[in-house]
């Protein structure tokens, strides 16, 4: 595993996102559910979203060993937040109801991504820069 400052900050990121995602989202949507859950209740969209969600934490916990090596996966992990957020936040907004979801899981989703590419894109230039930084 590379050494470097910035590699050592995506490597403890993907570990506080990876623990987020795979064992915090039902913590969350538990005592905060204006914030993470969907009214009304949708039991099959939920357990859909907890397990994609559970199995990229996982992902990114293992990747977290080597950031360097596991940019794609953080790449992906970025993109798929911003249109995650994106979705929701225009269904925030044509739902009144769920506006608590800017300040939760879209605010989150954001969050994530803009902690992940800077991180992302210094370990990619690090590692000889190509496709593995994807550089926009």
């Amino acid at each position: 595993m590379s050494s470097s400052p910035q590699s050592q900050l995506l490597s403890k990121a993907m570990v506080l996102f990876g623990l987020i995602f795979s064992i915090g989202l039902p913590i969350l949507n538990r005592f905060w559910p204006s914030g993470w859950d969907w009214h009304p209740a949708q039991p099959a969209y939920w357990q859909m979203i907890v397990s994609i969600y559970f199995t990229l934490g996982v992902c990114l916990l293992f990747g977290s060993r080597d950031p360097a090596r596991s940019l794609s996966l953080v790449w992906f992990t970025v993109w798929s937040s911003l249109a995650h957020a994106g979705v929701m936040a225009v269904h925030s907004f044509t739902d009144p109801g769920e506006m608590g979801h800017l300040w939760g899981d879209v605010a989150a989703l954001v969050l994530v991504a803009l902690v992940l590419a800077p991180l992302a894109r210094a370990v990619g230039q690090q590692a000889g820069g190509g496709l593995a930084s994807a550089r926009a």
